[in-house]
């Protein structure tokens, strides 16, 4: 199953962009069929999911229930045979894949239609218009003002970690141009969390 791609933070300053708001959670992959209009196989950020990863393997029920019966409809009507989608799962006091209080909500944010690619942000939010996915907050280039509010958590709507910035698609990449802005706040609770391990908070940043 395709791993989703990894978010540069290099600003693209070229092109106009769709920025959503980044959620603070754990990146689920799942792939839907046609021929069972459910998900067969199931990941986190880089392998298949078991069920002793906790929390993370809970999430499949709270996707499945919250989400299956409106992407059957959607995929059906697309006549999509098979789908990887993308899931961010998280909770009330989740950071930097830590989930401490448990795993409450996802949201989809991003579709990759088999021998298709993952859809651009038009396409996604046209289709998707009645999920629960990450806010769009604004739309045009990432000039320094964008970059100012996002890194300061002043840009409206708006939650702790940043945002993700997405443009057009990029037939070399499989995927629209894309590249994450995080706020000032989010960084610096990074660095008391990392405390001297310098790897782990460029793993995770």
């Amino acid at each position: 199953m395709k791993q989703y791609p990894s978010i540069p933070k290099l600003l693209n300053t070229n092109h106009d962009i769709y920025t959503f708001d980044k959620i603070d959670g754990s990146n689920i992959r799942c792939e839907w069929t046609r021929k069972t209009k459910s998900f067969v196989k199931w990941g986190s950020r880089k392998q298949l999911l078991t069920s002793d990863q906790g929390a993370i393997a809970d999430s499949k029920e709270l996707i499945s229930d919250n989400f299956l019966d409106e992407l059957n409809r959607i995929f059906i009507d697309q006549r999509y045979d098979r789908v990887l989608s993308f899931f961010e799962v998280f909770g009330a006091d989740s950071f930097a894949g830590n989930h401490w209080e448990g795993i409450t909500d996802a949201v989809l944010f991003d579709v990759s239609p088999y021998k298709k690619g993952m859809l651009p942000p038009r396409e996604f939010l046209k289709l998707f218009s009645e999920v629960d996915t990450p806010a769009l907050l604004h739309r045009g280039k990432a000039n320094s003002q964008l970059v100012d509010m996002v890194k300061a958590s002043t840009l409206e709507g708006m939650t702790f970690e940043g945002v993700v910035c997405k443009g057009p698609y990029e037939r070399k990449l499989g995927h629209p141009i894309m590249f994450k802005i995080k706020s000032r706040a989010w960084l610096d609770k990074l660095k008391n969390y990392c405390g001297n391990d310098g790897r782990l908070f460029a793993r995770l940043s």
